[in-house]
């Protein structure tokens, strides 16, 4: 599979969930089998030799993707969860969004200082939600921080918030 094929299996809805957006939903990609493995073998081939030790997915759609990775690399998944969704004593980190606030957790004892860390989302709009993420798994004087997203809206430039030190990756472009 190319990466254009995989472009035409992404679903532009309009006005959702504002009027004015056009929300890229990757949902129609996932239920594709092929897609799915394009995208697991992208992110494994940039990711393999990272000395990568923990992979960290955003809440929700984070959870689909990472986790896949982290056992392709023989590696444990951290979920970084809305604010409440955690069943053990956590850490947080409230941040702006798009469309208003939020708050995410991870529990205190899911990285130590010396994991390598790669946190990955679906999507990098304006980038305040992996930002936040960012700034969470900061906390825990991880080694590094790989960031990793399957689509990337570049004319929002989310990509910009980032600090210089941490390495952004997405495998499509818009």
């Amino acid at each position: 599979m190319t990466l254009e094929e995989v472009k035409k299996n992404i679903r532009d809805v309009y006005d959702f969930p504002a009027k004015g957006v056009v929300f890229k939903d990757l949902t129609t990609a996932f239920k594709n089998p092929d897609c799915m493995r394009f995208f697991e073998e992208q992110m494994y081939e940039l990711y393999k030799d990272k000395d990568i030790t923990k992979v960290v997915g955003i809440e929700s759609r984070g959870f689909i993707m990472a986790p896949i990775l982290g056992n392709r690399l023989g590696l444990g998944f951290v979920p970084v969860r809305k604010k409440g969704k955690l069943p053990a004593e956590t850490i947080e980190v409230g941040y702006a969004k798009e469309y208003g606030q939020d708050i995410i957790q991870l529990h205190k004892d899911a990285l130590v200082a010396d994991d390598v860390v790669l946190i990955h989302d679906d999507l990098l709009a304006t980038g305040g939600t992996m930002k936040a993420a960012c700034e969470l798994v900061k906390k825990f004087n991880v080694k590094k921080i790989y960031v990793n997203f399957l689509v990337e809206l570049d004319f929002l430039e989310g990509v910009k918030v980032f600090d210089k030190d941490i390495d952004v990756k997405s495998l499509i472009h818009y």
